[in-house]
Parts: structure tokens; C-alpha cells; sequence
């Protein structure tokens, strides 16, 4: 029993913490993984500008505590005023490339050339230099040798919540069977008489703001600096391509897995090196399926 000791004390005091470490930053990675694969799922975009989206919630959080607005009122209306510029984006920028020929390669163009904007009016408006946001929630859980942020515990609950009301609207409602009908056959749709413009437009809105919001929930985590979308929204392609393009259940638990591997990797190797493992693992799904856990052929 004595042997086993310090395999125990190991367990509690660095393994556990870590891998629910892992599964709250999965929760807002899960957010961002969400908006992007429902962007491509619908109007078949990849959208390079989503990562300054996340970082536009996380200065709009900023922003608005710096000048004595409260973080609960910022976590909401970061989003919202993020969510209206996706409206704006789609509606003058991608709506416009959408049904030619070469809109796939117009629109990448488009959000990687829009990303860089927005990194650059980022810095104009704040500055290269980091900053930071305080947390609303202080003090910690503690069980046994066990110690949980309690602010990490608010980001996950909060996630977890938006999570499952993304899934309640788009397998339980009326507009969720229009919006998966939209993504399978959009003119189909039109031709009875369904606003898809309108249902892209909402959908867009409503990804955006999901980007912002796991901005603004991680903002008083990491620090607030122009490019912090960079490396972030690049986990977060990576868990869309691992779950499958267009899938949200895929997004979920390919979320799940990736932060996992990410921060229990970190554990036995530099975090750079467990960066690597992660594309590691996506390598190694794409190899035995193409599309990726729960993506569909393209055949299909």
C-alpha cells in the first residue's frame, strides 16, 4: 500500500487538476470550434477572421471593465456587439462571393485579408502591449488535495450551458430543422419559401458572438494582446477538422479529446511539444478518415 502512495499523491495533486484544466479550456474551445464548423456547415466558409473575432470579445471585455462597465454586463454585450459585426461581414463581404464558381477561395482571401485588419485595428486602438482583465469571481473549490478556480468553474458551467442550448435550437427546434436543411440543400429550402439569406445572416450573428463570448470568458485568464486569436482559432480548426467539417457534435467531442491530449501532454513534455502532439493526432485521423469522427464524405 505504502508503494502505491505517491502513485496516489501524484493522481490527486497533479493529474486530476490538470486534466479538469483541460476539460474547462475545452469548454470555451468548444465555443469558438462550434461557431466555425456551423459557418462552413451552412455557407460552406472557412473563416480565417473568426480567431479576431475572439479576440475583439476579449478587448470589448476590456473595454468595457476599464471604463466601470461590470463583467457580467461585458459578457454580454461583448458578444452582441461582436455578433453585429459578423453581420456586417456577412452581409457585404461574403453574401456577395456567395454561388460564384470560386466563392470558396474568394471567401478564404476575404476573412484572412479581414483577419489582418481587424489584428491591425486591434493594435492601433490598444497597443501591441498585453492587458488584462480582472476576474468577477475569486477564491477557489477545494476537495481534499484537490483546488478548482472558481472562476475556472464559472467558465465551464457558463460554457456547458451555451453548449447545450447551441444543441437544444439546432436538433430540437423548428429553426434548427431549417437551418439543417438549409446546410444539406439551401435552394430547396428557398424554393418553399424559407429566408435562407435571412437564416445565414442569423447563423453568422449568432457564430460570431459565440467566438466573443469565449473571448471574453478566457480574457481574464490569458492575456488581452492583438494577436491572441492567432494560435487559439488554430486549435480550434484543428478540433473541426478532427470532429468533421459541419459537424457539432463532432466539434464537442474532438474538443474534449484535443484539450485533453494538449494539457495532460503537457505533463510529460514542453508545451510546445504537446502543441505538436495535438496536429499529431489530427494527422492520424485524417489518415483513417478522411472527413474527419462524424464528418460526412464528400460523395455523400
Amino acid at each position: 500500500m505504502q508503494s502505491m502512495a505517491p502513485l496516489w499523491d501524484y493522481l490527486l495533486a497533479v493529474l486530476i487538476p490538470q486534466a479538469l484544466d483541460g476539460l474547462i479550456i475545452a469548454s470555451a474551445l468548444i465555443l469558438v470550434a462550434v461557431g466555425l464548423t456551423m459557418i462552413f456547415g451552412l455557407l460552406h466558409v472557412i473563416n480565417l477572421a473568426h480567431g479576431e473575432l475572439y479576440m475583439l470579445g476579449a478587448y470589448g471585455a476590456y473595454a468595457m471593465t476599464t471604463a466601470g462597465v461590470p463583467f457580467w454586463a461585458a459578457l454580454i454585450m461583448s458578444p452582441l456587439l461582436v455578433g453585429t459585426l459578423g453581420v456586417f461581414i456577412e452581409r457585404f463581404g461574403i453574401r456577395p462571393l456567395v454561388g460564384r464558381k470560386d466563392h470558396g477561395v474568394l471567401t478564404l482571401l476575404l476573412t484572412f485579408g479581414l483577419g489582418l485588419m481587424l489584428r491591425d485595428m486591434a493594435q492601433f486602438a490598444w497597443g501591441a502591449e498585453t492587458r488584462s482583465v480582472r476576474a468577477p469571481v475569486t477564491g477557489a473549490l477545494v476537495w481534499g488535495d484537490i483546488a478548482v478556480s472558481n472562476y475556472r468553474l464559472m467558465i465551464f458551467f457558463v460554457a456547458l450551458l451555451v453548449i447545450g442550448l447551441v444543441w437544444w435550437v439546432v436538433h430540437r427546434t423548428m429553426a434548427g430543422a431549417v437551418l439543417r436543411a438549409a446546410a444539406h440543400d439551401g435552394e430547396m429550402v428557398a424554393a418553399l419559401g424559407v429566408p435562407v439569406t435571412r437564416v445565414r445572416t442569423i447563423t453568422f450573428f449568432a457564430c460570431s458572438a459565440l467566438a466573443a463570448l469565449s473571448g471574453v470568458l478566457l480574457a481574464p485568464i490569458y492575456s488581452v494582446f492583438p494577436g491572441m486569436g492567432h494560435d487559439f482559432i488554430l486549435l480550434a480548426f484543428t478540433v473541426v477538422i478532427v470532429g468533421g467539417m459541419g459537424s457539432v457534435l463532432g466539434a464537442v467531442l474532438a474538443g474534449v479529446l484535443l484539450a485533453q491530449v494538449h494539457s495532460l501532454g503537457s505533463l510529460i513534455m514542453r508545451p510546445v511539444w504537446a502543441e505538436t502532439l495535438v496536429f499529431a493526432v489530427m494527422i492520424g485521423v485524417l489518415v483513417f478518415r478522411p472527413h474527419g469522427m462524424f464528418g460526412r464524405p464528400e460523395h455523400d
